[in-house]
C-alpha cells in the first residue's frame, strides 16, 4: 500500500468522520482528502514530479498534515523539518536533499538568503496568516485551497519509491536523511498496529512533532485505521493537555521520559484520564520507577515500553503482562521482525552478554540519502543475497527468555579507571530520587580517564550534592558513582523531546 492511501482509503470509508482535530478546528476525512488533492495539484502544477523532494518546515499544524500526504498524492518524498530549525541547519538539509519546493510560515518568506542559497527551490507555499509577496515562487495555503480545484491526482508511485526522508539530529556530525519508501513505512505501521491493537474507533492525542518519526506515525497510524488524531501543537502546558484528556476522551497517548515527568509532578488526580486505552513510550527507555508511577497514575491504560532508532522505525516492544517482572526490558521483536546482538567480530551473543543491537525484517530502511559511507557503515549485508540488516548502534543484552534490555548506545560509554560505565544504569538509580529528572555524561580527567558526571533537575524536596552521592553510594559500584554533580533548572533537549547529551557535554 502507499501511504497516501492511508488517508483515501479511510475517507472512502468514512468520508463523514472526524478525522483530525487541531486546536479548537476540526476536518473529516473527505474534507482532508479533498484539502491534500488541492494541495497536490498545485505542486504538481508548480513543477514537482515523481521522487522531487518537497520541505515541511512548519509546527504541528493542518497545513503540515495536508502538506505530507498532498506532498506523497503528486508523486514527491516529503522532508519533514522540526519548525524551530535554524537557518543554517535548514539551509544546509534543503541542499542536501536538493529540495523542489517548501512549505513554510509565511512570516519566513522573507528571508532572502533562503532562496539565494538553495538554488533547487521553486516553489514556496506559505502557511498561517497572510503576508504581502512580489515572489512568483511563493503561494499561500488559504489561495491554493479557494481557487485550485480538488481532481484526485492519479497513482504514479509504486512501494518502493521513497515516502519521506526523515534527518537524523546530527549529534555526531551533519544531519543524515534516512530514506523512507513506502512499502518500509507501511510495513512498521502494520506492525505497530498490530501489538497496540489499534482500531477505527481510537482517538490518539499527540504532542509530539510531525518532524519527530514517532509523532509522524501517530498520524499515519490513526488514519489508516480510521480513526481521529488529536493534534497538539506542543506539550509546554502540561496542565492544558491534562484538560485536553478530560474533554476530548482520547484512547491513546505517547510520549517520552520527559513528558511523562512532568505530567507525573501534576496532581492528577483532579483530572478525569479514564479514557486512555494504552500509554506508550520510545525514543528512551523509562526509568522502572517511573513504570512504576505511570502505572500507578494511568490505571485503566495499559503501558507499551518500546525502543526504536530512525533507521528502522520501531525494533522492540514490552508486551505490558511483562512490565511488573522486566520493568528495564524494552521487550521482543516487533511482529514481522528478527533481532541479536553481536559482538564486534560478529558473532552472535547469548543470554547475559553484552553487544551490538542488530535488526531485520521489511522496517529497515534504505539507507541515508546520497551518503553511500555512512549507509555501508550502519546498513550490511544479510544472510540472503541482496539483503541489507540495520547496525543499531546500540549495546543491548538478552536474558534466557530472549528479553532485550537497552545498555547505552556504542559512543555513551564511560570508560572510568578501566571499566566501562552505562549512563542508563546511573541514570536509574538517580531517578529513583523522588520529583528527580536526570542525564549522565562521560568528562575527562586526568587519572581516570573518564569519570561520571550527572545533571539534575530536581521537582521535589531539595537535594544537596552529598546526598545524591550517598544514594549513588548505596546503589552502585565505586567507580560507577558520581564524581561532579551539576544542579539545573532544566536539561537541554532535541527537538525530538530527547535530553541532549551533546548540550551538556
Amino acid at each position: 500500500m502507499l501511504v497516501h492511501e492511508f488517508l483515501t482509503r479511510s475517507a472512502s470509508r468514512l468520508p463523514r468522520k472526524v478525522a483530525l482535530v487541531c486546536g479548537e478546528r476540526r476536518w473529516t476525512y473527505a474534507e482532508l482528502d479533498e484539502m491534500t488533492n488541492r494541495l497536490g495539484n498545485a505542486l504538481a502544477t508548480g513543477g514537482v514530479r515523481r521522487g522531487d523532494r518537497v520541505a515541511i518546515h512548519l509546527p504541528n499544524s493542518i497545513e503540515a498534515v495536508v502538506g505530507i500526504f498532498a506532498v506523497l498524492k503528486a508523486g514527491g518524498t516529503f522532508v519533514p523539518i522540526n519548525a524551530s530549525t535554524k537557518p543554517e541547519k535548514l539551509t544546509y538539509i534543503l541542499n542536501n536533499c536538493r529540495a523542489k519546493a517548501v512549505l513554510m510560515e509565511a512570516r519566513t518568506s522573507g528571508r532572502q538568503d533562503l532562496w539565494e542559497g538553495v538554488p533547487s527551490l521553486t516553489l514556496g507555499v506559505l502557511c498561517g496568516p497572510k503576508g504581502e509577496s512580489t515572489d512568483a515562487r511563493l503561494r499561500h495555503f488559504e489561495d491554493i485551497q479557494s481557487n485550485v480545484p480538488a481532481t484526485p491526482l492519479p497513482l504514479v508511485n509504486i512501494d518502493l519509491d521513497l515516502a519521506c526522508l526523515i534527518y537524523t539530529s546530527g549529534s555526531t556530525g551533519e544531519p543524515k536523511g534516512v530514506m523512507c519508501d513506502h512499502s518500509n513505512v507501511d510495513f512498521a505501521s502494520t506492525s505497530i498496529m498490530a501489538y497496540l491493537e489499534t482500531r477505527e474507533e481510537d482517538i490518539v492525542l499527540s504532542v509530539l512533532p510531525l518532524s519527530f518519526d514517532y509523532g509522524l506515525y501517530q498520524l499515519l497510524m490513526t488514519f489508516k485505521a480510521g480513526g481521529t488524531l488529536l493534534l497538539e501543537r506542543s506539550f509546554m502546558f502540561p496542565a492544558l493537555i491534562l484538560q485536553r484528556i478530560q474533554e476530548e476522551r482520547p484512547t491513546g497517548f505517547p510520549g517520552v521520559p520527559t513528558v511523562f515527568a512532568m505530567l507525573l509532578e501534576k496532581d492528577l488526580r483532579a483530572f478525569d484520564l479514564s479514557s486512555l486505552r494504552y500509554i506508550t513510550n520510545t525514543a528512551a527507555t523509562l526509568p522502572p520507577s517511573q513504570i512504576l508511577a505511570l502505572q500507578a497514575a494511568f490505571s485503566g491504560a495499559t503501558l507499551y515500553s518500546m525502543y526504536g532508532l530512525t533507521e528502522t522505525k520501531r525494533t522492540l516492544y514490552l508486551p505490558p503482562g511483562q512490565l511488573a517482572t522486566r520493568p528495564g526490558s524494552v521487550g521482543i521483536p516487533i511482529p514481522g521482525t528478527e533481532a541479536w546482538i553481536e559482538d564486534e567480530s560478529g558473532h552472535r551473543l547469548g543470554p547475559g552478554e553484552t553487544g551490538e543491537l542488530v535488526v531485520r525484517g521489511r522496517h529497515v530502511m534504505r539507507g541515508y540519502w546520497e551518503s553511500p559511507e555512512a549507509t555501508a557503515r550502519r546498513f550490511r549485508p544479510g544472510s540472503i543475497p541482496g539483503e541489507r540488516i540495520c547496525y543499531s548502534g546500540d549495546l543491548f543484552r538478552l536474558d534466557e527468555e530472549g528479553y532485550f534490555y537497552f545498555i547505552s548506545r556504542k559512543d555513551d560509554i564511560i570508560k572510568s579507571r578501566g571499566e566501562k560505565v552505562a549512563p542508563k544504569e546511573v541514570e536509574n538509580v538517580l531517578h529513583m530520587l523522588p520529583g528527580v529528572t536526570a542525564a549522565v555524561v562521560g568528562v575527562p580527567d586526568p587519572t581516570a580517564g573518564e569519570v561520571v558526571k550527572a545533571f539534575i533537575v530536581s521537582h521535589g524536596a531539595p537535594l544537596t550534592e552529598s546526598e545524591v552521592i550517598a544514594h549513588c553510594r548505596a546503589h552502585l559500584e565505586d567507580f560507577m558513582v558520581p564524581k561532579y554533580i551539576e544542579f539545573r533548572h532544566e536539561l537541554p533537549m532535541t527537538p525530538s523531546g530527547k535530553i541532549s547529551k551533546l548540550g551538556l557535554r
